[in-house]
């Protein structure tokens, strides 16, 4: 399921409530309860366009300036759980305040953004609503958050663990060594770790390529 959302400054104030309104009842199906007051109020604030969009393997979420209309545009994946939208969205969110406060000067996920991150996060985190075990991960990539780098896997993981999975599948991190896997529409044979990424080959070119840990895969017997 797609929707497409967009909030501009030069709305009226009556046409900006009945759009409030609607993003409200749309987010409704996608983020914590009590949350969705104050995501409207950043679409308020803020002019973007917004799509809730079909998965994406290679990413969560996605910030850019469109080249023909020059509206900021954010879409997130319609598949995350209630808890990874919510965060991946004030990610996003966090890159458009970024970019209208410096817009190409800044490195994407330089200290500017960090700033800029915290500060729409800590509303949400104020109302305590969010799980103990998120809240906290939150908390702690505060600190943690490299000024070059947004990738926290202590996060990631657990916002995955609200992730509803079929009986089949898993994360990567969690299969054997040299498990055989599939993702998406190939197969691989699980490798040696690098960092973040495990170095997997395909089953069926034998070529190597590096997938992330926290991937939801789904298991396959091993070939004899």
């Amino acid at each position: 399921m797609l929707y497409f959302l967009s909030f501009a400054f030069s709305d009226k104030k009556s046409n900006l409530m009945d759009k409030t309104t609607k993003i409200k009842k749309v987010l409704t199906k996608y983020v914590p309860n009590e949350t969705e007051d104050y995501l409207a109020s950043l679409f308020a604030l803020y002019p973007v366009s917004f799509k809730i969009v079909a998965p994406r393997k290679t990413k969560l979420g996605d910030f850019r300036i469109s080249s023909s209309t020059s509206i900021p545009q954010i879409t997130v994946n319609g598949d995350l759980n209630e808890f990874a939208f919510l965060v991946t969205t004030i990610h996003e969110f966090a890159h458009l305040k970024t970019w209208m406060e410096h817009k190409n000067r800044v490195k994407p996920h330089g200290t500017e953004w960090k700033k800029n991150f915290i500060q729409l996060m800590l509303p949400i985190i104020e109302l305590k609503i969010l799980p103990k075990d998120v809240e906290i991960a939150l908390i702690n990539s505060f600190a943690n958050m490299k000024a070059s780098s947004c990738s926290d896997i202590q996060l990631n993981r657990t916002l995955k663990k609200y992730d509803k999975f079929a009986e089949s599948e898993v994360t990567l991190e969690k299969l054997p060594k040299y498990a055989n896997f599939t993702l998406g529409v190939r197969a691989y044979k699980k490798g040696e770790l690098r960092r973040t990424r495990y170095l997997c080959t395909d089953l069926h070119s034998g070529k190597q390529y590096l997938i992330h840990k926290l991937a939801t895969v789904e298991k396959i017997e091993n070939e004899q």
